[in-house]
């Protein structure tokens, strides 16, 4: 009976992560087989907050795509939380900057969006703000004018 108890107190412990109520964070190794966009954003960075919908769309439509956000600030937790809701930013942010895993300098300018091919390779930095259809373009999807919105809210209530 005690090692059936010690057997089951093992595979408790084994199942937290440390992070109790939060969700696994995405690895990039763990993305290999689809098209990685990796967007470098700050809440003061205006161009960043007018691209956040097309990067929400991008990984909406397009399966194919896992969108990755990364503050350029270092924000955690509830502070990036908080950040994240006022934005209204839907795709997952990583916990860190993964510059040093990609091969890359840290951007510094802002937004900066990298793709990575479904290989894992660096395929293309995109500086400035994005559309759809240029990162569509970008990650090889198709795209034809029906797949945006007319006029794309912001989290701010204009539209563009």
């Amino acid at each position: 009976m005690r090692s059936l108890t010690c057997l089951i107190l093992a595979l408790a412990l084994a199942a937290c992560d440390g992070d109790s109520g939060t969700a696994q964070q995405p690895r990039l190794d763990q993305l290999r087989g689809q098209w990685v966009v990796v967007n470098y954003w700050a809440q003061w960075c205006k161009p960043c907050i007018k691209e956040i919908p097309e990067l929400n769309n991008l990984d909406r439509q397009y399966p194919a795509v896992t969108v990755l956000g990364v503050n350029y600030d270092g924000a955690q937790g509830e502070e990036l939380q908080q950040q994240l809701d006022r934005l209204g930013v839907e795709f997952a942010t990583l916990p860190a900057d993964p510059a040093a895993e990609i091969g890359i300098a840290r951007p510094v300018v802002l937004p900066t969006t990298v793709i990575l091919d479904p290989a894992g390779k660096l395929s293309a930095t995109l500086v400035g703000p994005q559309t759809l259809a240029s990162l569509a373009q970008a990650t090889g999807q198709p795209y034809t004018d029906s797949m945006h919105p007319e006029a794309t809210s912001t989290p701010d209530g204009s539209t563009q």
